[in-house]
């Protein structure tokens, strides 16, 4: 029986959530193809929402699937990748870290900066909408975006930080850190907990998020699914 916790399953839970950025049925849904790559099933152990699942990819085309629990592979597709990651929730209060250089939201306007530094970056999934699934801050240095990070999956009491990324010739300066307690900060602040993804083997990431106040919840399951 597939887990009701939203956070055990954070992608049927926010694609649920925010109708607007996702395409599907009620078997299974994806995000829009601008948005991002995830997609999930309802019910893992229901036929029906497998094979759903599988008529939201195209030929040619790749998804990722995110969640507690191991993803059994829908017939007509094909597990491209298989990887461990952990799954962490903040576990007090997260301060606003201060810095000298200013902090400003992203939008529209900035989405073409946005999508290279992510691409240059590779912090996961970013395509051209991602940025519109939650709020983005950043920061410039000489008119040039060279630090972000925002919010990504958002269901009814947690909102995930994500697209955490700073120029290679910028690193070392504490922007990642500061930039993740500034989004963590703002999503405790209307009442969320907030959470967050990191790679297994990613040791650096983990440490540094369990130094802003993040505590490991569970191991999560990343699975790319390919037609």
């Amino acid at each position: 029986m597939t887990t009701t916790n939203p956070f055990d399953r954070p992608v049927w839970a926010s694609l649920t959530s925010t109708p607007g950025l996702a395409e599907g049925g009620d078997l299974a849904k994806r995000y829009r193809r601008d948005v991002n790559l995830f997609a999930s099933a309802r019910d893992d152990a229901d036929d029906a929402s497998l094979t759903a699942l599988a008529g939201l990819v195209a030929e040619g085309e790749s998804v990722f699937v995110l969640q507690a629990q191991p993803m059994p592979v829908p017939k007509g597709l094909q597990a491209l990748r298989r990887a461990e990651g952990v799954q962490m929730v903040a576990g007090r209060a997260i301060a606003a870290e201060p810095g000298a250089e200013a902090v400003v939201v992203l939008g529209d306007a900035d989405a073409a900066a946005m999508l290279a530094l992510a691409q240059l970056t590779e912090p996961g999934p970013f395509l051209a909408r991602t940025h519109t699934m939650g709020r983005f801050v950043g920061i410039r240095s000489e008119g040039v975006l060279v630090a972000m990070a925002g919010e990504r999956m958002r269901f009814e009491g947690g909102t995930e930080v994500s697209g955490v990324c700073v120029h290679p010739e910028f690193r070392g300066r504490g922007y990642a850190r500061r930039l993740s307690s500034v989004v963590a900060h703002a999503i405790q602040q209307r009442g969320d907990q907030p959470f967050l993804h990191a790679w297994t083997t990613n040791e650096a990431a983990i440490a540094l998020y369990e130094s802003l106040g993040f505590e490991i919840r569970t191991e999560v399951q990343v699975t790319v699914l390919g037609k």
